[in-house]
């Protein structure tokens, strides 16, 4: 621990402090949380026991549900219990593995969802290659790329945090740590980790969400030379992950890609990335997806079948 340290815990304020609000937090929450486990663990499930799993698509959607689930828990059943808990406290190594945790499958989420547009632009652009460019040892590389690229950024905010020194306050106005607040109490002048962060967090943010963008836009003009039936199908899948890229994105560049400075609207808008976005994202992927609907039919038929032909 560091050596300048005077505080060895700190206080979560968390969302609000009001009781009825907090406890109504507590139900919805729960919910939520309930849905993202068994919303993702359908959506991985359904792949892995179908011949989806063989689509490099649906191979990285396995993966992000999978990342979601991690993600989402590396902050809600903290935020829940603590939305019945007098005092919210977090120690501070817990602090740090929490920060770690959340940045490294922040992180890996962000490349996964980059490595699902690099699939579609294959598909789309380059039709007559893409079995080739896209085979499985492309994708597990690109997975481990993703883990490797998330294991980086994450590192790198540890090493900023605990470099700082901290004594005193110790009021976290958040629901988990994260840089931002963290910066705010440390006790020291910020600024250079604040220009660290921005770098590191938002700068990476920035240049993958144009990257993303810029690929739909070729994908795009890609599609006018394509029939209505390919068109509408591609455009179905796309229309998915650009949403999903947005409900992600758009929240965490807010945040992170502005000078080291809080707002009350940042403890919202960080439920978009961490409990929202995992929510919806089995959803989007799924409404609208005759081959993951059937698929699920398909799964979970044969098991419920499976399941009342050994009762009897």
């Amino acid at each position: 621990m560091n050596n300048r340290n005077n505080v060895t815990e700190f206080i979560l304020l968390g969302l609000t402090q009001n009781n009825q609000v907090q406890n109504l937090c507590f139900v919805i929450f729960l919910f939520c949380y309930m849905a993202i486990l068994m919303g993702n663990s359908i959506v991985m499930i359904s792949i892995l026991y179908s011949p989806l799993i063989e689509q490099p698509m649906y191979f990285f959607l396995t993966y992000l549900s999978f990342v979601d689930v991690c993600y989402t828990s590396t902050v809600t059943p903290k935020l829940i219990s603590d939305m019945l808990a007098k005092r919210k406290t977090i120690s501070y190594a817990n602090c740090l593995i929490q920060l770690f945790t959340v940045h490294f499958f922040g992180g890996v989420e962000v490349f996964i969802l980059t490595g699902m547009a690099y699939d579609r632009y294959v598909a789309i652009c380059k039709p007559l290659h893409y079995m080739a460019i896209m085979s499985r040892e492309r994708c597990n590389a690109l997975v481990l790329v993703a883990c490797g690229g998330g294991f980086l950024h994450s590192f790198a905010q540890i090493v900023l945090a605990v470099l700082l020194p901290f004594c005193g306050p110790n009021e976290i106005d958040h629901y988990f740590c994260d840089m931002y607040p963290l910066l705010k109490l440390a006790c020291t002048d910020t600024h250079s980790f604040g220009l660290l962060v921005i770098a590191n967090s938002g700068m990476i943010a920035l240049v993958v969400f144009m990257v993303l963008m810029a690929s739909y836009v070729v994908i795009l003009y890609t599609l006018r030379a394509h029939s209505s039936e390919s068109r509408q199908k591609a455009l179905s899948t796309c229309g998915s992950h650009i949403t999903v890229v947005v409900l992600f994105f758009g929240p965490s560049l807010f945040i992170y890609i502005r000078p080291a400075t809080t707002y009350q609207e940042d403890k919202v808008l960080a439920l978009c990335y961490t409990i929202i976005a995992p929510m919806f994202n089995p959803l989007i992927y799924t409404l609208k997806n005759s081959e993951m609907k059937n698929a699920m039919k398909k799964v979970w038929s044969r098991n419920i079948f499976k399941g009342r032909k050994q009762m009897f």
